[in-house]
């Protein structure tokens, strides 16, 4: 934490100095900071879980564009046919209410 901390304080310290070196110095930093932070128990278990996670990905299976179009236009149908049966209860009910109060 303290390399990139201090990273980041010098990019900005060096304001002056050409964009590409503080960039350069500040990714140096960040790689100084990932190294160190990979050397604790809770970097250790970060990296196993980012590892873990690329491995379920792989296990994904993605839909086609097919089933992708299909299934976006059922959730559309739906969504207007529950649109009608919202209005027509909507009618209704305000119908029933000026039918009540006059």
């Amino acid at each position: 934490m303290v390399p990139l901390v201090a990273g980041i304080g010098a990019y900005y310290y060096f304001g002056d100095q050409p964009a590409w070196m503080r960039v350069i110095g500040l990714l140096v930093a960040v790689g100084i900071s990932v190294l160190i932070a990979l050397q604790t128990e809770l970097g250790r278990a970060a990296w196993a879980f980012r590892r873990e996670a690329i491995i379920e990905m792989r296990k994904v299976v993605w839909p086609t564009r097919k089933e992708t179009t299909q299934t976006t236009l059922v959730v559309l149908v739906v969504v207007m046919i529950m649109a009608i049966l919202l209005w027509l209860l909507d009618m209704f009910l305000a119908w029933a209410v000026r039918f009540l109060t006059g």
